[in-house]
């Protein structure tokens, strides 16, 4: 049941600047690390009630967390 969520949600719109599943997915992981080091959610969301993975796969799709695309190596974008 959960894994159909998470599909769900990965399947919605994400902001235009996300040119793939894959960016999506780094993003919100990145964003799920911040959160389990103490950052706040950026939506309205109850926190005790979800993942932060859940969480931060949320705000990237609601287009709350900005990035910047570096041009290294590896492609990884850096999320704040």
């Amino acid at each position: 049941m959960a894994d159909q969520e998470f599909d769900e949600l990965v399947d919605q719109a994400p902001p235009p600047e996300i040119d793939s599943k894959y960016r999506l997915i780094i993003l919100a992981a990145k964003r799920s690390k911040q959160l389990q080091r103490g950052a706040r959610p950026r939506i309205e969301i109850d926190a005790s009630k979800h993942k932060f993975t859940r969480i931060a796969l949320e705000e990237v799709i609601q287009g709350t967390i900005r990035f910047t695309m570096t041009d290294g190596a590896d492609g990884a974008a850096a999320a704040s």
